[in-house]
Order: structure tokens, then sequence, then C-alpha cells
């Protein structure tokens, strides 16, 4: 593990008031003003749920082709089901990235405004019938994906010397996607322009990354280096996404990150990132204290809507 990438002990803060959250928080804006990255531990997931869901990972990565196309995301208005390999490219300077995934999310209900109003995000599942138990399976790790996202969104508003509870209000129905992710070993003799993720950065709020024991993740530094974000055994990797510098004024930092399965042994990495973003509506603008006096904002004011369709655009 690279020390750029410091680990955030979340014991005795997972609650509002908890006796630690202002250390916490304190150690959160640190890694927010640098990389935008941290590892978090004592974060009250169950090791066993995240073994779970890394074997449904590869159960779903492992199905027929005929099952994997017929579930394609490319067939779901939500952006739901199965992608394959070099069907998306993060870097448009290098070649389509070496992965495949299965993306699933929060299951609104028909009737939900959101659904009826078609936004992006909001909407049904496709699951494959070979796997009965991945309906349920994800259910329960979104939610306590959920429940870690918003404590985290809690600190982040004491990090900014903002009431706890200052973005709860954001969280009615958050836009949310979890993705399970499997990286085929790196080709040899690969050039330079070929990985499993190419250099991007998330575009939601936070991201919540269980990865296997292989590594591959590297986060790029405020001075340009690249540094790996090596598995520690019973933490999760957290990354703000570009909604953060927004919310911040440029204080907090969404930094470009990238993926190459180089692991000796040519074994598959897998990955399973969860990214959380507020309701559709939630207001995303400088929070109080951000700007200085007579100074404009960095960033025009949107919704969380308006700025995930500017970034698909």
């Amino acid at each position: 593990m690279s020390a750029a990438i410091p680990i955030i002990d979340l014991h005795d803060a997972l609650q509002p008031g908890a006796a630690r959250s202002a250390e916490v928080a304190a150690q959160l804006r640190e890694a927010a003003t640098s990389s935008g990255f941290f590892y978090v531990r004592h974060h009250g997931i169950e090791p066993a749920l995240v073994q779970r869901q890394f074997a449904l990972t590869r159960a779903l990565l492992d199905l027929p082709a005929a099952t994997r196309e017929a579930l394609s995301m490319r067939h779901s208005p939500t952006m739901r089901g199965f992608e394959n390999l070099g069907e998306q490219t993060l870097d448009a300077a290098t070649r389509p990235d070496l992965k495949e995934s299965f993306y699933c999310g929060m299951d609104y209900p028909a009737d939900h405004p959101y659904v009826l109003a078609g936004y992006q995000t909001y909407g049904h599942n496709q699951w494959p019938q070979e796997l009965p138990e991945a309906p349920a399976q994800c259910e329960t790790y979104i939610r306590a994906m959920l429940n870690l996202s918003q404590r985290l969104m809690q600190l982040m508003a004491l990090s900014l010397d903002l009431p706890e509870r200052y973005f709860d209000h954001t969280a009615e129905s958050p836009m949310v996607t979890l993705r399970m992710v499997r990286y085929p070993a790196h080709p040899a003799g690969a050039d330079e322009r070929t990985f499993g993720a190419g250099a991007h950065t998330d575009w939601g709020a936070l991201t919540i990354l269980a990865q296997d024991a292989h590594g591959g993740l590297e986060v790029c530094m405020p001075d340009g280096s690249w540094v790996p974000a090596t598995p520690v055994e019973g933490c999760f990797v957290v990354n703000l996404g570009d909604m953060i510098p927004r919310w911040t004024n440029g204080r907090y930092h969404s930094n470009p990150h990238r993926v190459r399965n180089l692991h000796s042994g040519g074994a598959p990495r897998h990955s399973i990132p969860f990214f959380y973003e507020p309701d559709y509506f939630a207001r995303i603008e400088p929070v109080p204290g951000t700007v200085a006096p007579g100074e404009a904002p960095r960033f025009a004011a949107c919704t969380a809507g308006e700025h995930l369709r500017e970034m698909y655009r």
C-alpha cells in the first residue's frame, strides 16, 4: 500500500455524534484535498456479505454468452445488465477497456415518479434465471453500501465545518449503481495504450470499491505520479467523484484512476464498485464556506441529474 493513500478507521465513528466523528472527519478532509482516495476499515460491513458478493460476481460473469447477450445493458433503458469485453472505453486515448461487467441498482417501483419520468438509473434490473439468489443478494449489498455512503457523506459534512446531517436531505431517492467486474490477465506484449480500465474520474459523489487480492488499481496523485491502491484485507477503497469538487468549489478532489491486471499468476481480477449519487434533483452547488467573499463559484450550479446527463454527453 502506498502511504499516499491513507487508511481511515471508522471505529467509533459510524453513527451521528459518535466519539471519533470529528477525528475521522479531519482525516477525510486531508485525503479529500489530496488525491480524493482513501481506504476505510472497521466500516461495519460483514466480511461474509462481501464474500458472497464476490461469489455472485464470479457466477454472473461465468454465465453462457447467450444469457449475457439476452440481458445486455444495450437492451435496458436504465443501463442495467451485462457489458462485454471492449464495450467501454473510459480513456479516449487508449484501446477499449479489457473488462466485462454486470450492472444493477435499486429496484424502484414502477409507479415511482422518477421511473414514470424515465430518469436514467431509476427502474428495474435484468436478472438471469440461472441465479435466482442474485436479486436478494444484490439488494442486501446495495442497502449496506448505501448506509455506509450516507454515513461517509455525514463525515464529509463535518470535514467541511457543516452540520453533520447537512447532506441528508439529498438522499431521499438516491441514484446508485452496483457493478461487478472481471478483468482478464493483461495481454503479453500489450502496448502502453492497453488497460483494463483507462484513466478516468468517477462521475458521481462516492465510489466504494471491494477488490480481490490481485490488485491493479492505480491512482493519479496531485503531482501526476501513479501509485497502486494495493488491496488491504478488511478495507474498502473509497474515492470521491466529480460531484464533490462541484459541491466544494474545487476544494476536494476527484482524481483519475486506472486498472491494469498485472497479477503474475495470469488469473482474472474481480472488483465490485458501488457508485453513490444523491437524489436526481439534489442541488449541486458550492456549500457554505467554500467560496471566498467577492469570488465567483468555479462551477455552475446544477442538479445531480443534470450533472450526470452532462457527463454522459
